[in-house]
Formats: C-alpha cells, sequence, structure tokens
C-alpha cells in the first residue's frame, strides 16, 4: 500500500524497484490464484464503469493485487483526465 502511495506522488522508482515489485506482483498474482484473464477482465469492465463518469487515461492506469501483512488489496490508479458532464462519447473517454 506504501509502494501504491510512492507512486501516487511521483517518486521515481529505480530499475531495480520495478523489476522487485513486478516480481511480488507476479508471486501475489500466483497466490491469491487469479489468473491474467480474470485480472485482464476486471481491468475492462473497471475502466468500462468508471468510463461512463469520467474521461480516463488508460494508457497510465495501473492495475494490481499487493500483499501487505497478510492482507491483499487491488490497487487501482487511473489518471482522470475530467468528469464527464452528461452524455456519453466513448470516443473522448479513453485517451
Amino acid at each position: 500500500m506504501i509502494e501504491a502511495l510512492k507512486r501516487l506522488l511521483g517518486k521515481k522508482e529505480s530499475s531495480g524497484d520495478v523489476a522487485r515489485r513486478r516480481l511480488q506482483l507476479v508471486i501475489i498474482n500466483d497466490r491469491a490464484n487469479v489468473s491474467p484473464e480474470i485480472m485482464d477482465n476486471m481491468r475492462a469492465e473497471i475502466i468500462q464503469v468508471i468510463s461512463k463518469y469520467m474521461y480516463i487515461d488508460t494508457r497510465e492506469m495501473e492495475f494490481a493485487l499487493e500483499n501487505e501483512n497478510d492482507t491483499m488489496a487491488l490497487v487501482v490508479n487511473i489518471p482522470v483526465v475530467s468528469v464527464q458532464h452528461g452524455g456519453s462519447d466513448l470516443s473522448r473517454r479513453r485517451r
């Protein structure tokens, strides 16, 4: 959870930190028994729901399971471009 806050606050990670975090995600996903297909489906559904209300930048989105102190959390960082005020124009939602 602390790592997610550091990413939100813009602290740069070294390549070693990035590699360590990726390995941790692989291990967590294996322990949680969550397949990559399920993670992809969850990601797509979350994007679909949030896109009804906000214009988001899916290219910069972070989506991961994190484990700290025997507690698992789904951590999602979604950059919001703007809040949608009525209407639904799918072409503008995903930048």
